[in-house]
Order: C-alpha cells, then structure tokens, then sequence
C-alpha cells in the first residue's frame, strides 16, 4: 500500500475506536448528564497528558464482534493528576457493557504492572457489566479467561489505587473497588457481586438494585465506599483530592504542601468545643477542622463506624491520618464497625508513609450481646494487632476520657511515639460509676454512691499519669496545633527518607 493509503487506514481505525459505542449510545448517557469512559478521563487528568494503550484492541473470542468492540470496551493509559504520572482504566459501558474479556484483560493487566514497576497511582473508572458471556462460557472459555496470571489478585500495596463507581457495576469493576485504598461512588450507581437480575434468578424472588448495592449499603452498612457523591466530576475531584495527600509509591514520602492564610485561626477557641461535662457530647469534626491546615481535611468513611472520624488531612503542610473518636455518636465508646474502619484506615496510612495523629475521647469499647455476637474480641485485637505493626510516626492527645483497653488501642502507652494529653484529660481502667457499682455494690442514688465514685476517679487525672511520665507532654488545647506540627518535624523518618517499614503491605483492603 501507498503511505497515503496507510495513513488513510489508520486515521479511519482511529475515528473508529474513539467513537465507542456510537453517537446513539453516547448520547443517551449525556441527557441525564452521565459522563462517558473518555470524558471521564478527560476530567481526572491534567490537559493533553493522557497517552492510551491499546486503542486498537477488540474483541478476539468472536470474529463477529471485532468490528463491533472499539476499544474492546475497556479504555487504559497513562496521564498526569496534577503533574504527577498515574496510570488509569476507564471502563467503556456503550461497548457490550465494558464487560471483561481476554483482549481488555491484557489491557488491564499491562496497567496493573506498569504502575507497580514505574511507580505510578492506579485509577479505576468501574462501569461494567461483569464477565463477557460468550468469551467465557464453557471450559475453553475458562481456560482462556481465569487463572492466567497468578498475580490478579495480589495486592502489596506498592502504590496507591483508586476507584469510582460510576454506574452498574459487576465482576470485575466491584474487585477492584474492593482491591482499591480508596473509593468513590455515584448515588444512582450500583456494585455488587452479579447484577439483580441473575441474584433474581438465583433466590427466585425481585430483587431491589439499591438494596443489594446501592450507595446506602455501602457507605453506611458494608463500609467498601469511603465517599458518596452526586456527580461523576465530583466523584473524580475526590479521586484528585485523595492522591494529592500520598505519595506516588510506597518508596518515597508523601508531599509536602504550602500551608494556606487562616490556618490555625480557629485554636483560640478550641477548648470551647469540649463540654463542660464529662458525659455531654460534642462533635470531634470541629476540633479536627480547627488543628488541620485550612480546608484539608478529607474524610474517609463519614457514614460508617460514626464512632471515630478517619480523615486525610495536612498540619503544617504536612499529610497525616486522624484518626479521632467521636462522642457525638454512642459518645465516642467503640464498636465493631469502628474497629473496622480504624483498622483499615492505620493500614492505610501505614503503607503510604502517613503520620498518624490520634485524638482521644472514648469510654472504651462497646459491651454486650450484640458486640460479642458480632466478634467482638476479634475486631478489638485485630485493630490492636494493627497498631502495633505501624512504623510511620504516631501522635495521640488525648481530649477528655480515655477508658480500659482503648486507652491502648488509641495509642495509650508505648502504643504512640510520643503520648500528649490535655488538662482536660481522665484515664482509667473504666469509668468511675461503673467501677462503684462493680467493687462496692451501689447504684445512683444508694447511700455512700457519691463517696464511692469519688473514691474510685481518685488518681485518673492527667497530672497523676504526668508525673510518672506514661503522658510525654500535658498540652493546652489552643497550642495544640503547634504541638503537632513541632513533633512531625522531631518523628521526621529522616534516616529513610521519609519511608517506613510497610508490615502491614498485604494486609486486605477490605474487613
């Protein structure tokens, strides 16, 4: 062929696998302003940097389809979040419903070691429809399509991923959330294990989309989604927002950002926050927003585990983790679902070299039937367990009360780099009318119950654990922030350059 003949082709099979699905399909997504797999990526990534691999790839099972899968569906490549690489995969819903194949698969997989090799983020835009029925039907088809790199479903967290789910999502778009640090999700957007309608089949009985994978699930029962947003822009600003406080892999520290005009403004009146009473709750947020750098803070998981507060933040322009206990809600005491959410969030941090700042207000951890029924025990230690295998710097204040076993799992002890507490602050093994009513028997209004309390909250003051030096420093709450900042600088991993030692690499992305 002439050259004139192959640029002609070539131009022809481009326009061809740009166009996806076809203007029809294309413009039945936009009326109800639901973006498409390349406009997606147009918005996630900084202008004029995506470079796409694979765009000529179709569909290998059936000669049939190849003219009828541009893209095979499945659109992959490398771009820049702001100036940073990062490699990416948005899944192409008008192409046979972005579902998976042996050909987008390779594509997939190209991405996955790319990223890991190079050092770059891993996005995932989730839209499919699950595994593609006549590619993996029969044994050929399995043989073909599972199993063929022992590598799939192996995570070592060298760097970080992340996720939307942006529409119906099955297969494998619901793995890789799952797989993913963090995720975000579309209300109007379902992930599940199979679509309603095989689950239908299966019990024999309708099933509602929302209930086996709605954006409520999820973000206040399962605890998978870490935010819910309205939009697919927002849900890719947030994809932005939670890369900028990490670094690129696990081998170099986060970065390090100018702190903006305002920040701190707030720590004048930090203590008036905290509540007069001991037993009077508050809202942990108000105090997280005064300490952190203005406008930084971004939490993770805010409908899930309400009892504690996970949150991406800076202080001094430096990232952190807070991890904080929340009276607002079951004032503050642990339950399973917290224990969860800590857990996961420690590793998180851990893994991408994050300080970690705890904030301490809880009466300990929630007793009872329910508790131990829901493993309890387990959960408890396994965030214990967690903790101790943390090697980036830990920080705790404790706030107001901290109570039994909490008081190790929110970093009491040698459980923190240094252990810092308010003037405010009560520790103890529990609560002092609980302790009453255990040794001397009395309750509430009994003769001799007020002696009784007074008698065992007799040495849970800051000063007592002060002198003995099991509290490194009693810090008054408006030099709070100041604090922080000044020990970040001393707990600087400088003879690694910022890096820890990553114990917790394999541990699931998912409770």
């Amino acid at each position: 062929m002439a050259i004139e003949d192959i640029l002609q082709d070539y131009e022809a099979r481009r326009i061809k696998a740009l166009a996806m699905g076809g203007p029809d399909r294309l413009a039945k997504r936009r009326a109800p302003g639901i973006l498409n797999a390349r406009e997606r990526i147009d918005h996630l990534l900084d202008a004029d940097s995506f470079i796409e691999s694979g765009l000529f790839g179709t569909s290998s099972a059936a000669e049939s389809d190849r003219d009828k899968t541009p893209a095979d569906g499945k659109i992959a490549g490398y771009g820049r979040i702001d100036g940073r690489e990062v490699a990416v995969v948005s899944n192409d819903f008008t192409v046979k419903g972005a579902s998976s194949s042996a050909t987008n698969g390779k594509k997939i997989g190209q991405m996955k070691r790319v990223a890991t090799q190079r050092g770059l983020p891993m996005v995932f835009l989730g839209e499919s429809s699950g595994a593609r029925m006549p590619d993996t039907m029969g044994s050929r088809g399995m043989g073909v399509m599972l199993g063929n790199d022992p590598t799939q479903y192996r995570r070592m967290r060298e760097t970080p991923w992340a996720a939307a789910v942006l529409g119906l999502c099955y297969g494998s778009s619901t793995w890789y959330t799952g797989y993913s640090d963090f995720a975000v999700m579309r209300k109007g957007a379902i992930m599940a294990v199979s679509s309603p309608q095989l689950v239908s089949m299966a019990i024999k009985e309708k099933v509602d989309p929302e209930e086996i994978g709605g954006w409520k699930l999820h973000s206040e029962v399962t605890g998978l989604v870490d935010q819910v947003v309205d939009s697919d822009e927002e849900a890719l600003a947030a994809i932005k927002q939670f890369l900028s406080y990490l670094p690129a892999h696990h081998k170099e520290a986060p970065p390090v950002h100018a702190v903006p005009a305002g920040s701190g403004d707030g720590m004048r009146d930090i203590a008036n926050v905290l509540p007069a009473s001991r037993t009077q709750v508050y809202d942990v947020r108000k105090i997280i927003k005064a300490i952190a750098d203005k406008d930084s803070v971004f939490e993770l998981k805010p409908r899930f585990g309400k009892v504690v507060v996970t949150a991406l933040a800076r202080i001094g322009g430096r990232s952190v983790g807070i991890l904080a206990n929340n009276p607002l809600h079951k004032g503050g005491a642990l339950d399973t679902d917290a224990c969860e959410k800590a857990t996961n969030f420690i590793v998180l941090c851990d893994s991408f070299n994050i300080p970690i700042v705890m904030l301490v207000d809880t009466p300990g951890f929630i007793i009872g039937l329910d508790a131990e029924r829901r493993r309890a025990p387990g959960k408890i230690v396994n965030f214990m367990g967690a903790l101790s295998l943390v090697t980036v710097p830990k920080l705790t204040v404790v706030l107001r009360k901290s109570y039994g076993q909490a008081y190790l799992n929110m970093g009491g002890g040698r459980n923190s780099d240094e252990f810092a507490a308010w003037p405010t602050a009560e520790i103890s093994f529990m609560d002092p009318a609980f302790a009453a009513g255990i040794v001397h028997g009395l309750n509430p209004g009994d003769a001799g119950y007020d002696e009784a309390v007074m008698e065992m909250a007799r040495g849970n003051s800051v000063w007592d654990i002060a002198s003995m030096y099991a509290v490194q420093s009693v810090v008054l709450p408006a030099d709070t922030r100041s604090y922080l900042i000044r020990m970040l600088e001393v707990h600087c991993m400088r003879l690694t350059n910022g890096v820890g030692e990553h114990l917790m690499r394999t541990w699931p992305t998912t409770f």
